[in-house]
């Protein structure tokens, strides 16, 4: 499957998920600090696979793509 972030956008959801999943062992067990750890989970997700679900549902691409199409 093919990526659909940009380089930048997977260092940013990287960036951003290193700061959301400790959030369990620094405010102690709540549901905030649940939340927040399953959104730097999915970013974390995000980042390294470079796919993100929810640009596949609506067709988003953050990425060059180089399309060699044969129309010639």
């Amino acid at each position: 499957m093919n990526t659909n972030q940009s380089k930048p956008e997977r260092i940013t959801r990287f960036i951003i998920a290193l700061f959301l999943l400790p959030a369990p062992i620094i405010f102690g067990i709540s549901e905030f600090a649940i939340v927040q750890a399953s959104v730097g989970a999915i970013l974390l997700f995000n980042a390294i696979s470079g796919i993100c679900a929810i640009y596949g549902i609506f067709g988003v691409k953050t990425c060059i793509v180089n399309d060699q199409n044969d129309d010639k």
